[in-house]
This record gives structure tokens, sequence and C-alpha cells, in this order.
């Protein structure tokens, strides 16, 4: 277990929890040592000029604000969603509310209702276009066939088209004789490359399905988490051309972990917050200090890099939204920086012992690598070193078109047999913050995954058999393979 996992303290008290709803997590002290770009909080950038005003809802903190940003009005409370592009141009956002003015304040949320709203910029003003239907907690994706999913608690929504109609639907689910993880609730889905889904529940168990709508299979033993103490919900998984991604959000701790993954199975946690309160920022360092951020979804561009995340934002502690006073919650907008493309030119794998790694930084329309990139910060190598400043320095460089070669000395890259996708982390000339991952060419990224399920002894004509099921869930066939049965019954005389 890596040092910093072990140094997440509990909670400040049984009182403080009950009455606060809220417990500061203490950070590890090596998080003090990340650089800049070190953390997934670091990607957060400030936020787009929009229609500033104070004449809104909301506690000091976030007033004045940006209120055509994300969705937002003095009828409804808005909650959770996520933004897809359509076909004719427009973003649109499927998230969940309630009226402001029910009885029972924020906790209206189980009668949450469905809305369809779009806007002409990802970062809003979005407006209701249509009502889909009763649910909370909504994420959209399209499947491989073309239909488009809206999952909420409990059920879904299809349709063939972003603008329906919706028909009401419920998921299947084999568990595979596992115990499912806390519960089947905040799924979360991503396409793999063959166009199955993979999907995250709650409690951090995998499933798979082979086409987003058939059975989701419960592959996993234990949560993709963190082994530290936190009340995790809320995660998030996408997948881009290097590597799947996930959040996950300690609601109580208001501080979230972000981890990565070659397959989506088996998880690596990164150091630093993935996001925290504060994170709302106007380019000329206004804050919007909202009290929780909740329910993160994250908007891909067409490479598949994290360009915006969208949050449930609050003012206050959830009790204290009551009917018609001035608190409550909405989806905000955020830009996120996507990266630099890279290509690793090395065929052979990196160890202690290379001399030089040639790395091509690919240039983009908005982008040149061959004027903007403050070359002598650049650090490459294993994220466990480049996000503490060290791994490899560049030594040289090479034009190649519009691109960019960088040259690192290999000393120091610190990959290692396990490393899937290494790092780079440094900053462009006008101080902007630089990173970016690259696949490593030696490595296998779709590979069986096998799965077996319970072991059955079956008797017949006085003889008893074991039947064991191995199944495989990865995209491309299984050797053949062996298995071994091991009992953990303890004999007695």
């Amino acid at each position: 277990m890596k040092k910093w996992i072990g140094c997440m303290l509990a909670l400040l008290s049984t009182s403080t929890m009950v009455m606060a709803q809220i417990t500061e997590r203490e950070r590890p002290a090596s998080w003090s040592q990340l650089v800049k770009g070190g953390r997934f909080a670091d990607r957060f950038q400030p936020m787009p000029n929009g229609k500033l005003s104070a004449d809104t809802w909301g506690a000091k903190e976030v007033v004045p604000r940006f209120i055509d940003n994300g969705i937002e009005d003095r009828i409804r409370s808005y909650w959770g969603g996520n933004i897809l592009k359509g076909e004719d141009g427009k973003y649109h956002l499927f998230v969940c509310g309630w009226r402001e003015d029910s009885p029972k304040g924020h906790h209206e949320w189980p009668r949450s209702i469905v809305y369809h709203t779009t806007s002409d910029n990802r970062f809003g003003p979005y407006l209701i276009q249509d009502t889909i239907g009763p649910g909370h907690n909504p994420e959209a994706f399209k499947t491989r066939s073309g239909k488009y999913v809206i999952y909420v608690i409990d059920h879904y929504y299809l349709s063939d088209n972003l603008n329906g109609p919706w028909t009401k639907h419920t998921f299947d689910f084999d568990p595979r004789d596992r115990k499912i993880i806390e519960g089947l609730s905040n799924l979360t889905f991503t396409q793999r490359e063959d166009g199955s889904y993979l999907m995250v529940c709650r409690g951090g168990g995998v499933w798979i399905s082979q086409d987003g709508l058939s059975t989701y299979n419960q592959i996993s033993d234990q949560r993709i988490y963190p082994p530290v103490e936190g009340e995790f919900e809320d995660p998030v998984v996408w997948r881009d051309s290097v590597q799947y991604h996930a959040i996950v959000n300690d609601w109580l701790g208001r501080v979230a972990f972000y981890l990565r993954s070659k397959d989506g199975v088996k998880w690596v946690t990164d150091p630093g917050e993935a996001y925290m309160p504060g994170i709302a920022v106007h380019k000329d360092g206004t804050k919007e200090d909202w009290f929780k951020y909740e329910r993160i979804k994250i908007f891909q561009d067409e490479q598949g890099r994290a360009i915006q995340a969208n949050f449930a934002v609050i003012d206050t502690l959830k009790n204290e939204d009551k009917p018609n006073d001035r608190h409550s919650s909405k989806n905000i907008s955020l830009p996120l920086n996507p990266g630099v493309l890279m290509t690793l030119l090395d065929k052979k794998p990196i160890t202690a012992k290379t001399k030089e790694i040639r790395l091509l930084i690919k240039a983009e329309s908005n982008f040149n690598p061959q004027t903007e990139i403050d070359i002598p910060s650049l650090r490459f190598g294993a994220s466990t070193e480049v996000n503490f400043g060290r791994g490899c320095k560049p030594i040289r460089t090479e034009q190649s078109g519009k691109d960019l070669i960088v040259i690192f000395d290999g000393q120091g890259n610190g990959i290692t047999e396990d490393e899937f996708a290494s790092k780079l982390l440094g900053k462009k000339k006008n101080g902007e913050m630089l990173f970016g991952y690259t696949r490593l060419p030696w490595v296998k990224y779709i590979e069986p995954i096998l799965s077996v399920r319970k072991p059955e002894v079956i008797t017949a004509n006085g003889k008893s058999q074991i039947k064991v099921v191995v199944e495989n869930f990865g995209q491309v066939a299984s050797k053949q393979t062996s298995v071994r049965i091991v009992s953990n019954t303890r004999w007695r005389n």
C-alpha cells in the first residue's frame, strides 16, 4: 500500500458529522510536495465570462455569479446531469430537479423530475425543452446501436433520438455469485473499444454489458476505490485514447479521488485532490465559493480528452435548503485543461538503464508545440515521479512537420513493468500548465478478462464432480487456461 494512502485521518467526531454533515480530512504530508499538474484538481480552468448578477438566490459566498453558466432559476432546484452533443450542433444536458418551494426543501429530491435542456454553448445557459419523467441522478450515453440512454436510479429511459420520444425500461443485472457492492445506484458508464460497456456502481464494483442495454455482469470482487476512510459516492468513469479514468467523491469529507486504469478493471489512485470546494473561479480571480460539489460528469472532445466538468452545486448544507428561502442548487459547467496529444516513439521497453527517450508532441489547431512550450520545464516518466517534479529532463528537440520531438535523458524515468501510461508535465511559455499521457508501445491494452463463477458440486450415480464456469469479459479471445480450485475449509479429525 502506498505511504500516502495510509495517512488519511479519521472523522473529527460523531457530533461534528451529525451537526455539520461534513468533516475535514487531513491530507497526507506527501500531497504538499506535489507540483502544479500533479493532481487532477490542477486541470480546472477559470470559468468563461458570462452574465454576472447579484439579483439571484444564494449565500453571499456565491453572489454575484454567472447566472448563465449551467442551468439555474428561481423555480427549481437542479441536481446531477451530463451533456451530450447532438447532430444538430446543440449541447443537450439531461438534468433532474424539483420545485424550490416544495415543502421538504432539498429533501424533495426523491421525487426529482428529469428534464431535457439544450444550449448553443456547452457552458450554458441551458433551457428546458422537454420533461422526460421521474428520476434522480441522471447519466446519459449513446449505445453502439445509436440508441440513447438516460439512466436514473432504479430505471432508464431509451430513445432513438436525443429529442425523444423516451420509453421507460429497467436494466438486468447478474452479480455472478458475488455480493453486490453497496447496492446498484448512481451508476456510471463508459464505452469500451469494441462498443461494449463498462459500468461502475456507487459501491465501486465493475460490471460489463455487451452493448450497454443487455445484462450487466459483475466481474469484480471488491471496490475500485482507494483503501482510505471516506463516505464514497458519485463515481464517474470515462475512457480516452490512452486509458480509463474515474473520479469518486467522499461527500462527507468534501474531497474526491482520481483513478486511472489500463482496462477499467484494475485501477491505481493518483495522489492529490481530484476536486474540492473552491474550484469555480472567474478569470479575474473572483471565486464562486459553493459549499458542496457533487455528481461530477465529464464532457469529452473528439479525441476523448476531458475538457469540461459539470457538477451539482449547493450554496449551503442540504438540511438548510428550505422551501421559499434564498438557498438552492444548480448545475455548473467548469472548463478543464485537456492536455496535449503525444506518442512515445521508443518501441523497446523503457527501463532504468534506458539512455534516451523520444516523445512526439502533436500540433493542434490552437497549439504549436514548436513555439509555445517552455522546454526546460518538461518532465517525463512514471506519474509517481513526474507528479512530484522528478522524472526525465529534456536534452534536445527536433521538428517533425508541425509536431515536436522532445528527447529526454532516460535517467530517473521511474517506469516499471506495471506502467501503462507515462506522463508529461511542464508549462507553456505563457505560464499555463501543460500535461499529457501516452501509451507504451510494448504494453497489451486489450487482453482477455477471465472471471470465474462459484464452483458447483454435481453428484450423479454416486460420483461427485466440481463444475467451474469461467467467462471471458475481455475484448479478445483467451488462450487455453488452467484453473486451480483451492478449498478454504479446515478439516478436523
